[in-house]
């Protein structure tokens, strides 16, 4: 007998999972199909898994191709199940190509091809269904993307929207998504939501198309470049009844969610002082040093630091001056400091692509302080201080892989729920970070030097 075993969530059972199930079968006589709880799949990032352990066991029963099911509990069962089971073969979706190599010592490993595509009227009818994404762009956030989307239950990305036809095939093929499009009308048909993540100056076009034919959109940061066309933006999500989310992935992460919480409930006494720094060493021929792409250091990184700020002292501030080191040849900022005056409070924002400094955010209050080290925007630890350090108190977070995986999960329960606005970040605050770049980057704000 040649015994094959595989694993999965199988959360909202569809025809990938059923193909999968099919083809791991074929490759023996016996199917051991481990179904992962959800202390695991919390362990290990997977995010927004809808359905309980006993539905998703059920769902691979009723496929009526496993014959026997276990459930997966911790990091390292697969090597112990292998051998308690007397496993000949390991298969698992190539989307996870090369990551389960280290099983080869036990049996034989297989990456078995993904189903291309998932048709909605071959789901079960359920709540919520599967939602079909397509990507606009093929750079580095793109690939990111595709792998942080595998954490995510709920969503398949399925094609990918650009121009050039030789890189967008590459990229498909990579990926193995179902299609590409130079079409973007032709893109839109078959989808169900966006993720935009193209050069900045693209972003206001591909959003308005998108959601006047109805589609939900995230986009990654900025969302645009000025508060003017933000506003048109989600008064049109409104109208028209769909999902309009900038992709600030710090916004959506455990670490910093808490640390908003906790510094807004006076443990730190009122907050008067926001020092947040994100800087970070580029060179060469890349887009964020392009001033024709509106690259700089404030349209790069400025909405980390805002959205701190934004957080927490709200978007209406009574004064902005903004300090530049610019590039006269690239003629863009390579380093930013900005200082902004609000009602009862003052922060600094810093950011640089050409200037290094401490990545940190320190939150100033009159009882005490709360201090994030670099890379704080990444929240995985932070320390609330105060003059008697015998009662600081230190907490702790995981911040999963890139993290566009909580973006992406707020994005599709968003959709899920019917819910316009997220209170984790809100058209409000959004347009906030967009006036605030638009303001440095006017030249009437800034105070240049070089």
């Amino acid at each position: 007998m040649i015994k094959v075993i595989t694993y999965g969530t199988f959360d909202l059972f569809h025809e990938g999972h059923y193909n999968l199930l099919k083809r791991a079968k074929a490759l023996g006589n016996y199917l051991i199909v481990g179904v992962t709880t959800e202390n695991y799949d919390k362990s290990r990032g997977k995010l927004n898994v809808q359905e309980s352990l006993m539905q998703r066991i059920k769902n691979v029963k009723e496929s009526g191709l496993a014959d026997e099911i276990i459930i997966e509990e911790y990091e390292g069962q697969k090597v112990e199940d292998i051998q308690k089971y007397k496993v000949n073969k390991f298969a698992i979706g190539s989307d996870w190509k090369c990551k389960f190599d280290y099983l080869k010592e036990f049996c034989d490993v297989i990456y078995l091809e993904r189903t291309k595509g998932i048709s909605s009227t071959e789901l079960r009818e359920k709540k919520n269904e599967v939602i079909k994404v397509g990507i606009i762009g093929y750079g580095r956030i793109a690939n990111r993307f595709i792998a942080e989307s595998k954490y995510v239950s709920g969503v398949n990305v399925e094609g990918v929207y650009g121009l050039n036809k030789e890189k967008l095939n590459e990229f498909m093929k990579k990926n193995e998504l179902s299609f590409f499009e130079t079409d973007y009308e032709k893109f839109l048909k078959k989808i169900d939501a966006v993720y935009v993540a193209s050069p900045h100056l693209t972003h206001y076009e591909y959003i308005k198309n998108a959601l006047l034919n109805k589609k939900h959109v995230l986009s990654e940061k900025p969302i645009v470049l000025t508060s003017k066309q933000a506003e048109e933006l989600y008064r049109l999500a409104q109208e028209q009844k769909v999902i309009l989310l900038e992709g600030i992935k710090t916004a959506f992460s455990p670490g910093f969610q808490r640390l908003i919480s906790l510094s807004k409930s006076g443990v730190i006494g009122e907050i008067k002082d926001i020092d947040a720094s994100f800087t970070k060493l580029v060179d060469g021929d890349l887009r964020e040093l392009d001033s024709k792409q509106a690259g700089g250091s404030i349209t790069e990184l400025g909405s980390y630091p805002f959205l701190a700020i934004v957080k927490l002292l709200g978007v209406e501030f009574s004064n902005l001056e903004c300090y530049s080191y610019y590039d006269r040849k690239k003629n863009i900022d390579l380093y930013t400091k900005a200082f902004l005056r609000f009602d009862r409070a003052i922060a600094t924002a810093k950011v640089g692509l050409g200037v290094k400094s401490e990545g940190e955010l320190i939150i100033s209050g009159t009882k005490g302080y709360i201090y994030v080290p670099a890379p704080w925007w990444k929240t995985e630890y932070f320390e609330v201080r105060y003059e008697d350090s015998r009662n600081n108190k230190k907490y702790f977070y995981k911040f999963e892989g890139d993290g566009l995986r909580y973006e992406l999960c707020e994005f599709i329960n968003m959709i899920n729920s019917k819910q316009g606005i997220s209170y984790k970040l809100t058209p409000k605050e959004s347009i906030g970070i967009v006036r605030l770049i638009e303001n440095c980057r006017e030249k009437t704000n800034q105070n240049i030097f070089y």
